[in-house]
């Protein structure tokens, strides 16, 4: 199997050791193709990015020529004519790219140490900088740019699980390095001040606030932002939350409650959904030309320029690659036994998740389940879909008299208050609240609690909650409590973990009566289910 490397100098090795992969275009051709995988690049995108706005009128058969040279290297079936252009279809894990992103997705399941091994791992996968010979290319200016920053931002996770994992005084030298390549990088300064801090050197910190202040202020005219000057502050006041973190974990009596209502069957869990990568690849592939990270915004630009059928397709192939189960979905997925040995009632799962991780996560545990699943568009827009473990699907007509189908006495039940992907080929059932205008219409629909099946409405207004993830501050998200809730505070005493919260975020919670335990989502879990094993011995 041949590997390719992106992270550096592009190389190819196969059983035989390098592949020679030809002259400067078929080097770039072969490039594009890569950054591109399992999808069809367009001939036009490839004759403009190899030739420029310019190209000459052999253009076409020089691009042909360098297709059956790939395919004499690569084999006929890797390298396959699609219109309207060419597809590379082969395994993500053949790319380093793929697998440095693989190992940053398997890190943020973990904490603390073993967060850090595969950062480290993912970064020793970078030879030096991305598609290095390509750098003077205009088509190679923003892939560049893109993936430096995702090194960059690796190398920040890298320094968080790193001091969470209490290495503080073997992190300043590093961190010192990393400051001074990257001068104006807010973030790495705070690592570094924290660091210094837990070392015991608080005069090198406020000093190195300082430093930045001074450069951002001369160099661009901006103090620094909210993030590091809140840390400045609680430096100087040598707040007790800056030392080990271990501080910040919730009291076992925490825990205990959530357990007491989680086998008692009145807990809902609300698995919250980061989209920022969703985000991220489909404004590059719509070449967004905004500065909004935001999945609405970007989704909303896409569905009006190109239409709401070139969105979905394009949504449809970015999860088809599917996201891998995490510590989260894994760990709700071990309940469904532990409820029948004590004759509890199954879960109901609320998730904000367009992906199918929750659902690869049960089946993997070998359990069955329900889904239900928010429709977004066509004739059944506004209700709800029913998807059976059999595979049987049916849109939910008559809310308050559909409550035989579904049942928690018999199985989990996910419901999937944004749709979802649907892995069929005819994609029936697929649907995505994503755009503005989805939104919008979302709030508009004040009857959205009553389109949720009968039993699954009493759930919902009888239940402690835990969310997970779940950022109350992105106003998407607050429209769906809006509609489910109303301006009512929930009943039963719920709560609400984040890795990090502002100040604007706890109040929102503050005004649901939702306590906000400010935690790693994985540290959190782990905890919980050890608590979990206490209660239930084996």
């Amino acid at each position: 199997m041949t590997e390719f490397r992106l992270l550096g100098p592009l190389e190819a090795e196969g059983d035989g050791g390098a592949v020679a992969l030809g002259g400067p275009k078929q080097r770039a051709l072969l490039a594009l193709l890569l950054l591109e995988a399992n999808h069809v690049v367009s001939t036009d995108r490839l004759v403009d990015a190899l030739w420029g706005e310019s190209p000459p009128r052999t253009a076409g058969t020089s691009l042909q020529n360098f297709v059956v040279q790939l395919r004499k290297l690569l084999g006929a079936e890797t390298l396959v004519t699609r219109p309207p252009g060419y597809l590379l279809r082969i395994d993500p894990a053949q790319i380093d790219l793929e697998r440095f992103r693989r190992l940053r997705e398997d890190a943020a399941d973990r904490a603390g140490a073993d967060r850090a091994r595969l950062l480290r791992c993912a970064l020793e996968l970078w030879r030096g900088a991305p598609l290095a010979e390509f750098r003077f290319e205009p088509w190679a200016e923003t892939e560049i740019a893109r993936l430096e920053e995702l090194r960059l931002a690796t190398v920040e996770e890298l320094f968080d699980a790193e001091l969470e994992a209490g290495r503080d005084a073997e992190l300043v030298g590093e961190l010192e390095a990393q400051a001074a390549a990257n001068p104006l990088r807010e973030r790495l300064r705070g690592h570094l001040m924290l660091a210094l801090y837990r070392s015991g050197r608080q005069a090198e910190a406020l000093e190195t606030y300082q430093d930045i202040r001074r450069r951002l202020v001369d160099e661009l005219g901006i103090e620094p932002g909210p993030a590091l000057q809140q840390l400045n502050g609680r430096i100087l006041r040598q707040e007790a939350s800056l030392e080990a973190s271990d501080a910040l974990l919730p009291a076992t009596g925490h825990f205990d409650e959530v357990v007491k209502a989680m086998l008692e069957g009145r807990l809902v869990p609300v698995l919250g959904a980061d989209v920022a990568e969703l985000a991220e690849q489909l404004a590059d592939h719509f070449s967004y030309p905004g500065a909004s990270t935001e999945l609405t915004r970007i989704s909303q630009y896409v569905a009006v320029m190109r239409g709401p059928g070139p969105l979905w397709d394009e949504l449809h192939s970015l999860l088809e690659a599917g996201r891998r189960p995490t510590a989260v979905h894994r760990f709700f997925a071990s309940l469904p036994g532990v409820l029948r040995e004590r004759g509890a009632p199954h879960q109901l799962i609320v998730t904000t998740g367009y992906d199918l991780a929750l659902e690869q996560a049960l089946l993997e545990a070998g359990e069955e389940f329900d889904v239900v699943s928010y429709i977004a568009s066509g004739p059944y827009r506004g209700r709800f879909c029913h998807l059976a473990p059999d595979g049987s699907a049916s849109p939910i007509e008559v809310p308050n008299t559909y409550a035989t189908e579904l049942s928690l006495a018999r199985r989990t039940i996910v419901l999937k208050l944004h749709g979802g992907f649907d892995p069929s080929p005819e994609r029936r059932w697929e649907s995505f609240v994503v755009t503005e205008d989805d939104y919008i219409d979302y709030l508009a629909r004040s009857d959205v609690s009553n389109s949720v099946p009968v039993a699954l409405a009493a759930k919902l207004q009888r239940s402690h909650f835990l969310f997970l993830g779940y950022r109350m501050e992105d106003w998407n998200l607050r429209v769906v409590l809006s509609r489910l809730w109303g301006d009512n505070a929930l009943n039963y005493r719920s709560w609400a973990v984040q890795a990090e919260t502002r100040p604007l975020e706890r109040e929102f919670w503050r005004r649901r009566d939702v306590d906000v335990l400010e935690t790693p989502l994985p540290d959190y879990v782990e905890l919980l289910s050890r608590q979990l094993a206490m209660a239930v011995p084996a």
